[in-house]
C-alpha cells in the first residue's frame, strides 16, 4: 500500500473512488467556469452602477458607482461559492464535526452556566459527542454529515435520509439519552430527562435548519446553542449542575472503560 499502512484501514474519502473525492475533483475543474460567470456578473453590475449614476445626475461619479457595484457583486459571488464549498468540509473529511460543534457550544454557552463534556463516545453504544448540562436541562448531541444533495426530511412521522429510513439513527440516540438519564437520576437522585440532538453538518435540511422527528431534534450546528438557550425554564440550581456534571463525567468514564474491556 504505497503511502499507506498495513495496520491502518484507509478511508474511502481519500481513495479516489468516493463521492467526496469526485466532489472535490469536479469543484476544482469547474473553477474556470465559476470565474467566468463571476466576471460576467461583475460586468453587468458595472453597467448597472454607471446607469444609476447617470440616472441620478452623478455623471462624473458614474464609473466609481459602477466599479463599486461590480466589486460588491464579485465579492458576494465569491463568498457564496466559498460558503457552499466550506459547508461540505465535514463530509469531505477536511474538518471534524465534533470539533466544530464543541467550539460553537463553548463560545455560546460557556458563560451562561452550562457545562459541556466532549468526546464521550461509548463503544458498542450510540456515541455521545457532547453532553450539555445547564440550568434549563441536559442534552446529548451527536454529529453527522451526509452528501450535499441528501434530503433530510420527515414524512408521516418517519425520518428519512434521502430514500433511506432514519429510524435506526434516531432510535440509537433517543435510547442512549433515556438510558443515561435513568443512570444519572439513579446516581444523583435528581430527576433527569435528556433531550437528544443531531448536529447535521452537510445535507439538504428543511428551511430554517431544524427538523424534529421520532423523538430526535436534527439541526444545523450553528443552531445547537441557540435552541438550548431558548429553553427558559430553570430546572437545576448551580449545586445540582455541579453534582450532575461530576456524576456524568464519572459514569461516562465507567461506561467507556467497560466498553473498551469488552471490545
Amino acid at each position: 500500500m504505497p503511502g499507506g499502512s498495513i495496520y491502518v484501514q484507509q478511508s474511502e474519502k481519500y481513495t479516489g473512488n468516493s463521492p467526496q473525492w469526485w466532489y472535490e475533483k469536479f469543484w476544482r475543474e469547474d473553477a474556470q467556469n465559476r470565474r467566468r460567470s463571476r466576471y460576467i456578473k461583475a460586468a453587468v453590475g458595472f453597467v448597472i452602477g454607471v446607469a444609476l449614476g447617470v440616472r441620478f445626475d452623478l455623471t462624473g461619479a458614474a464609473p466609481l458607482f459602477g466599479l463599486l457595484l461590480a466589486a460588491l457583486i464579485a465579492g458576494g459571488d465569491w463568498f457564496l461559492d466559498w460558503r457552499s464549498f466550506h459547508a461540505t468540509a465535514v463530509w469531505r473529511g477536511a474538518k471534524r464535526g465534533e470539533a466544530v460543534t464543541a467550539r460553537i457550544l463553548r463560545r455560546s454557552l460557556g458563560r451562561q452556566g452550562y457545562t459541556v463534556l466532549d468526546g464521550r463516545a461509548i463503544r458498542g453504544e450510540a456515541s455521545i459527542d457532547h453532553l450539555v448540562i445547564g440550568p434549563a436541562g441536559v442534552w446529548v448531541i451527536d454529529n453527522e454529515s451526509w452528501s450535499p444533495d441528501t434530503e433530510i426530511a420527515c414524512y408521516a412521522g418517519r425520518l428519512f435520509f434521502g430514500e433511506k429510513y432514519g429510524s435506526k439513527t434516531a432510535k440509537g440516540l433517543v435510547d442512549a439519552a433515556e438510558a443515561f438519564a435513568e443512570r444519572l437520576t439513579r446516581e444523583t437522585r435528581i430527576p433527569v430527562s435528556i433531550s437528544p440532538m443531531l448536529a447535521v453538518h452537510c445535507g439538504d435540511m428543511p428551511k430554517g435548519g431544524i427538523l424534529v422527528a421520532e423523538g430526535l431534534t436534527l439541526l444545523k450546528p450553528r443552531l445547537t446553542a441557540k435552541v438550548i438557550k431558548a429553553s427558559e425554564d430553570r430546572l437545576y440550581t448551580d449545586e445540582q449542575i455541579e453534582v450532575l456534571t461530576r456524576t456524568a463525567t464519572r459514569e461516562l468514564l465507567k461506561l467507556q472503560a467497560a466498553g473498551a474491556a469488552n471490545g
